[in-house]
């Protein structure tokens, strides 16, 4: 088959722990689901006030697409806070110091897209508490 379609409803929910105690983040692979063999998809959903790992990816670029809520980024170090609303999308670059936040009282959700699809080329970063 030339393409895959998923809905929604079909996605398998896993729970991500945060690193400082807070609500889980929760996380879909698309990769899987949509047999993706030249880059890696999830779907992402933070509650109020989560942020992702803080980290760098030396080999995979990664777009952000929120799809609810506004999705906050830190990027570059220092830090520069960029916030994204629907419609709208974040290109990382390899070598971005990056990290995903929700700075909001609402569950976001949103898409993140990268390629290629390397695993284990990333740094991790110590968190940053306020931008």
């Amino acid at each position: 088959m030339a393409f895959d379609v998923i809905h929604e409803s079909e996605l398998e929910w896993l729970e991500r722990e945060t690193s400082d105690g807070s609500l889980p983040r929760r996380h879909a692979v698309v990769t899987d689901a949509a047999n993706l063999t030249e880059s890696r998809a999830r779907m992402w959903r933070y509650p109020a006030h989560v942020r992702g790992r803080r980290h760098i990816d030396q080999t995979q670029e990664e777009v952000f697409v929120p799809l609810r809520g506004t999705l906050t980024l830190l990027l570059e170090d220092p830090p520069q806070r960029v916030d994204v609303e629907p419609g709208g999308m974040v290109a990382v670059h390899p070598g971005t110091p990056m990290q995903a936040r929700n700075e909001t009282d609402e569950e976001i959700l949103f898409f993140a897209y990268g390629a290629p699809p390397v695993h284990g080329n990333v740094e991790f970063l110590d968190d940053v508490a306020e931008v």
